[in-house]
C-alpha cells in the first residue's frame, strides 16, 4: 500500500563556505528527492548563533514538502544531503557548510533515536518561527492552541537577530 502524502516543514542553515549558496543548492537538492514535492520556501534570512559559540552568523531558510517518505526515511534523505554539502561530524550546534533539521512532519509527535517530532526546540527559536510564519502563518504546531505567528509575536528571545538577506 502507498503512503499517503504528508507535509514537512524544514528548516535548513549554513554558515560556513557560501551560505546563502549552499541554502539555495540544498533547496534544488529537495526538489529532486523521492515521493517529494517542494511547495513552498520561506526567504533567505541572516541570523545570529543561538550558542554562546564563537561563529559566524547563519543563512537560514524554511521549506514546506509534501511527500511519501515516512518521517525517518526523510531524515536519512536530508542527512545525505548535509554529506554532499560537505558536512561531518562535529560540536553539536557548532559551524556547518549545511544543516536540515525536520520541525513539523504533519501533526505528528514521535520520538526515535535520531529524530523527535516536532523538533524539541523549534518553538524557542526566533529564526525557525519567523521562516515558519512565512510558509504557514496560519499553522497551529502539534499541542499547541496558537499559530506560529502568535507564538513568533510572543517570543521573548531578543538576543537572536533575524533578518532578510540583502
Amino acid at each position: 500500500m502507498e503512503r499517503r502524502p504528508a507535509r514537512a516543514w524544514l528548516v535548513l542553515g549554513s554558515n560556513l563556505g557560501s551560505p546563502p549558496q549552499n541554502v539555495r543548492r540544498a533547496l534544488r537538492a529537495l526538489r529532486r528527492l523521492p515521493a517529494t514535492l517542494l511547495l513552498k520556501t520561506s526567504r533567505l534570512l541572516r541570523t545570529s548563533p543561538v550558542d554562546r559559540l564563537r561563529q559566524p552568523d547563519f543563512v537560514n531558510c524554511g521549506a514546506l514538502l509534501s511527500t511519501r517518505l515516512s518521517p525517518m526515511g526523510l531524515l536519512t534523505e536530508l542527512k545525505r544531503l548535509e554529506a554532499l554539502a560537505g558536512r561531518r561530524p562535529g560540536r553539536r550546534w557548532g559551524p556547518r557548510p549545511l544543516d536540515i533539521d525536520i520541525i513539523f512532519y504533519g501533526g505528528r509527535r514521535a520520538r526515535w533515536r535520531f529524530l523527535t517530532l516536532p523538533h524539541p526546540q523549534a518553538l524557542e527559536r526566533r529564526f525557525v518561527l519567523a521562516a515558519l510564519a512565512e510558509l504557514s502563518p496560519g499553522l497551529r504546531p502539534p499541542g499547541q492552541s496558537r499559530t506560529v505567528t502568535q507564538l513568533l509575536a510572543a517570543l521573548k528571545a531578543p538576543s537572536q537577530r533575524v533578518g532578510p538577506i540583502d
